[in-house]
């Protein structure tokens, strides 16, 4: 099979595309507008970029709500999710007005950052602290604009719950860190091994 994405010539009920493209860790975006007003919203175009600096970026179709404040006041949190957090998650992604605070939807208790004003989820297994630094629109080859903003932002401060860390290292079976697959479809991180570089 072969097809060219702008032309959705699959001949599938639904594009393949993100399902080959998976899992994606999820990038679970609280923010504060600039009213004050705290939004949570979960993001499964996010990655991390680079380690020097520590970048991180969420890709939003328009300006949604977490894009819309990350541009207005210059930061927001990335909650790592896990699977014990799916529910929650679930619930903030619902399309709420941008006056209501999808904490309180999801049933969730805010904390406080330390050096951004944007909240995090209380509880949380871990959560970046970022500033925003670049924001770029996902351009079709041709140059023509495209509907995604990708938001990029440095770490400047990192939260971890000492209770995935193990022998000094992030333990991912603690974590079941929560990811993305295709369609509605999600998964766990349950399996882990190790694979060393060859040397040359």
């Amino acid at each position: 099979m072969f097809y060219e994405p702008h032309l959705r010539n699959h001949g599938l009920p639904h594009d393949p595309f993100k399902a080959l493209v998976a899992p994606r860790p999820i990038g679970w975006i609280s923010t504060l507008s600039k009213d004050g007003i705290p939004n949570l919203a979960p993001y499964s175009f996010f990655n991390a970029f680079s380690d020097r600096p520590p970048v991180v970026g969420f890709s939003s179709v328009g300006w949604k709500d977490s894009a819309t404040n990350a541009r207005d006041t210059g930061e927001f949190v990335c909650n790592i999710v896990s699977r014990s957090d799916t529910d929650a998650m679930n619930q903030s992604s619902a399309p709420y007005p941008s006056t209501v605070n999808e904490f309180e939807m999801a049933g969730l208790e805010m904390e406080a950052s330390r050096l951004v004003k944007a909240p995090r989820v209380k509880g949380i297994a871990a959560a970046l602290e970022c500033r925003t630094t670049d924001i770029v629109n996902m351009r079709h080859a041709d140059g023509a604009p495209g509907t995604y903003f990708l938001v990029l932002g440095e770490v400047i401060g990192v939260h971890v719950d000492e209770r995935i860390i193990r022998n000094g290292r992030i333990d991912p079976l603690s974590m079941k860190q929560l990811a993305r697959l295709g369609y509605m479809e999600y998964a766990a991180v349950e399996s882990v091994f190790s694979l060393n570089r060859p040397e040359v």
